[in-house]
């Protein structure tokens, strides 16, 4: 077996704004292995200032894992603990190589076209017209669960762009999920959350930056709306690491971004340990190219959650890859009518 890596720049449509800044461009790199004439793709991807492996050391990283390919799959993901995104490429690029259709990692119902899968819209952070723009979109376009990023601009803004989507469609119609990434702090949070609640939200995310266990534990303990955790879980890499993490914190629900915490099996650990304590959970792309993307929904439809899933079909970039994921009226499928597009020197399909 050979194996060898390519970096490759995402370009975002238009600029997309979160509470830590905005976003321009995203950077990834696919892992190709190859094997008796077959092809396996992986991707590896970091969000810069989120990622716990975003280091200075992570192509030389990438390097070693090309050179010890013959470790095979769970060796290499047992010592790459400390790059959760390497962890995915490589369960990822091992699944497609082993794969009858190296895109197709997960025979399904989904795969095969015949069920999709419930998701949110996302609605990014801008100024309230742009804002109110998305979510008209979103609306027209058939979604029943929209999640708005809050956090970056005047807060009363927000509430009124909550007041003026409540004024329209009420809870039964439309799920609002609200995602501060962290924007909040300890002293002023309840306060907010106090404030957003008169908007029947089912969740927020995040509302104070990770590492704040007991004040994030008391947050939950007070709120009146349930609060989700997402970054928190980053960089907690052991099974008794994430127990303790729970059982202080104790939220109503985790969001699960595989390539922040090491791919398939890491998100299988943590939801085992969610359900343990009847703590509910989804799952959410952190921005992968569309070749991550299908491979992330090809596995969340095996959990078979009810939930809406962070999903979509990677709209957002200009250079993204063409694939068979479409969404028709908040759904997302898989469109057998729809073709592959994958333009890498090192893979062609």
């Amino acid at each position: 077996m050979v194996a060898a890596y390519q970096k490759y720049i995402l370009d975002f449509k238009q600029a997309s704004g979160t509470s830590r800044g905005v976003l321009t461009q995203k950077e990834t790199w696919f892992l190709i292995l190859e094997k008796g004439g077959k092809k396996g793709i992986g991707e590896c991807g970091i969000l810069r200032g989120l990622s716990i492996d975003d280091r200075p050391d992570y192509e030389e990283k990438l390097q070693w894992v090309c050179q010890n390919i013959h470790l095979g799959k769970q060796q290499l993901y047992d010592t790459l603990t400390e790059f959760p995104s390497i962890q995915f490429g490589v369960e990822m690029a091992f699944l497609s190589l082993e794969s009858k259709n190296p895109l197709e990692l997960f025979p399904s119902d989904f795969t095969n076209g015949k069920k999709s899968m419930l998701i949110n819209g996302l609605v990014w952070m801008g100024e309230p017209a742009f804002m109110k723009a998305q979510i008209e979109q979103k609306l027209a376009e058939g979604f029943t669960c929209i999640k708005l990023k809050i956090g970056a601009i005047d807060f009363k803004k927000e509430l009124e762009l909550l007041q003026y989507i409540r004024t329209h469609f009420d809870a039964e119609t439309i799920e609002i999920r609200v995602d501060a990434n962290g924007g909040f702090s300890a002293e002023e949070a309840l306060g907010k959350l106090n404030q957003l609640h008169p908007f029947d939200l089912h969740s927020i995310e995040q509302p104070i930056k990770q590492n704040q266990i007991s004040e994030m534990a008391d947050l939950c303990a007070k709120t009146p709306f349930p609060i989700a955790l997402d970054e928190e879980l980053i960089g907690v890499f052991s099974l008794d690491e994430k127990e303790k993490l729970l059982q202080k914190i104790k939220p109503q629900y985790i969001i699960l971004k595989p390539s922040l915490i090491g791919g398939f099996q890491g998100t299988q650990e943590w939801i085992s340990v969610a359900e343990k304590h009847n703590i509910g959970w989804w799952i959410t792309s952190a921005l992968e190219s569309n070749i991550g993307l299908n491979a992330l929904a090809q596995f969340t439809f095996t959990l078979q959650s009810e939930l809406p899933q962070g999903l979509g079909t990677g709209g957002l970039y200009t250079n993204n890859f063409d694939a068979p994921l479409e969404v028709v009226q908040g759904q997302l499928w898989y469109d057998l009518d729809l073709k592959w597009s994958v333009n890498l020197p090192s893979f062609h399909f």
